[in-house]
């Protein structure tokens, strides 16, 4: 993601909005965990990297298993997805401003973020 010398990899967000809304990676695009293939196909730019996250990596893997299995090559997951890259303290952004805290998941799933980064939010219900 830092190579300058080629376009940016196209970020998938694959949580619910409750979540996208508390923060997500720069730039991200939040995508519905149980759309189609076809459904996320269409907008993806032909030839850019495409990688998915999501809280830890679970809902992610099934949107890329889904987008190569319709085709599309040059697809990753993001290890560790979004808790692991805020606990690195690498950039958040809600609304297109800085943010600090990521939503939870649910209070399991919360305790694999440091807790000065969990959002005090109800937890996800899918």
């Amino acid at each position: 993601m830092a190579d300058t010398n080629r376009p940016p990899p196209v970020l998938l967000d694959v949580r619910t909005e409750a979540e996208y809304a508390v923060s997500h990676l720069p730039g991200a695009r939040r995508v519905d965990s149980r759309a189609s293939a076809s459904q996320v196909v269409g907008p993806l730019e032909r030839g850019r990297a495409v990688v998915t996250y999501c809280s830890v990596g679970y809902r992610s893997s099934q949107m890329a298993a889904r987008l190569q299995k319709a085709g599309r090559t040059n697809v990753f997951n993001l290890d560790g997805s979004i808790f692991q890259w805020a606990n690195e303290g690498r950039p958040l952004e809600q609304a297109g401003k800085p943010a600090k805290m990521v939503h939870p998941y649910n209070e399991a799933f919360g305790k694999l973020l440091r807790e000065e980064l969990r959002a005090q939010v109800p937890a996800v219900k899918e």
